[in-house]
């Protein structure tokens, strides 16, 4: 590059570089100032700690216990989701009955996609709203009232489905796989349509059936795809703040009942941070949330790195 061309790629990259710094970096640094204080967040008096916060959070057994919460919904979301979409993404695209020795699709295929797409278009909070009616702990949930139409449940006694604290971990799981399966479907489909069809018809006139072709074909030339959809699944495990919070019983409040136990690191920290008032020690939380996350990113990037395979 000439001299002049570093001056134009600087001058265009400053303002987005400044813009990033200000409203991206410096609430990090911020928020981990601040985590070594005592603020109470209504005024800006506040005494250094130290890392008096950190210690406390090790002695905290509600943020210990929400820590495996997030634990569970890491381990699960991202399992089940991409298991599920990679499932249905390859039947759309390689399920339907082949042509003269050839693959394609279900008929309707993408008629398909559209209504298992649908769930993403919704909110969060329009979400919470509709399986808050799904679990109703009542006859009048759809749920319950399904298994009491079948006589699996008696009338008397309906499942309390967010209030069992045995289920309503699996009760929020449901809706998060519900609501992501068809972005992952979608994105999936778009990584199987960019393989040639080439490649699947070699390996049907080989005798392949359609188990060996997912898993010798298609899961590898997905892997990068797969690896990325990890991730962002890895961090929604992370949050869970918007269902939690809305759907489960108020422990004060913020959800996490029934006595905690959907609590997760962030309604834990929005209790400590709003209701609390314990603003220094609800930002040393979001300092451990930001490096288990950062931690989770990189050792899934790493664990899940393989040979790139061309095509």
């Amino acid at each position: 590059m000439r001299k002049g061309q570093y001056r134009f790629v600087a001058g265009f990259l400053f303002v987005p570089v400044a813009l990033y710094l200000i409203f991206v970096i410096w609430p990090y640094i911020q928020t981990f100032g601040y985590s070594l204080t005592n603020w109470k967040g209504q005024s800006q008096t506040f005494d250094f700690v130290g890392l008096d916060n950190y210690k406390a959070l090790v002695e905290d057994d509600v943020f210990l216990k929400a820590i495996w919460h997030n634990v569970f919904f890491l381990v699960f979301i991202p399992v089940i989701t991409i298991l599920l979409a990679l499932f249905f993404a390859f039947m759309l695209n390689a399920g339907g009955r082949g042509r003269a020795g050839g693959v394609q699709g279900v008929a309707g295929s993408r008629l398909y996609k559209i209504v298992y797409f649908f769930p993403q278009v919704l909110s969060l909070a329009i979400l919470a709203v509709l399986f808050n009616a799904v679990y109703r702990s009542d006859g009048g949930g759809l749920l319950n009232g399904f298994l009491i139409k079948l006589g699996l449940v008696d009338a008397d006694s309906p499942v309390e489905w967010l209030n069992e604290p045995d289920m309503v971990l699996w009760a929020l799981l449901l809706v998060v796989v519900w609501h992501g399966v068809g972005f992952y479907l979608v994105l999936f489909s778009a990584a199987m349509q960019s393989v040639p069809r080439d490649i699947y018809e070699a390996a049907l006139i080989d005798g392949a059936g359609r188990g060996q072709s997912f898993f010798r074909i298609t899961l590898p030339l997905l892997w990068d795809t797969v690896q990325t959809a990890w991730v962002y699944l890895g961090i929604v495990a992370m949050d869970m703040f918007v269902l939690v919070s809305s759907m489960t019983q108020n422990m004060g409040a913020y959800g996490g009942g029934p006595d905690h136990h959907s609590d997760v690191m962030s309604t834990v920290m929005m209790r400590n941070f709003l209701y609390y008032g314990k603003s220094g020690y609800a930002c040393a939380m979001g300092v451990v949330m930001l490096l288990l996350t950062l931690v989770l990113s990189v050792v899934t990037l790493r664990a899940t790195r393989r040979e790139r395979i061309e095509f």
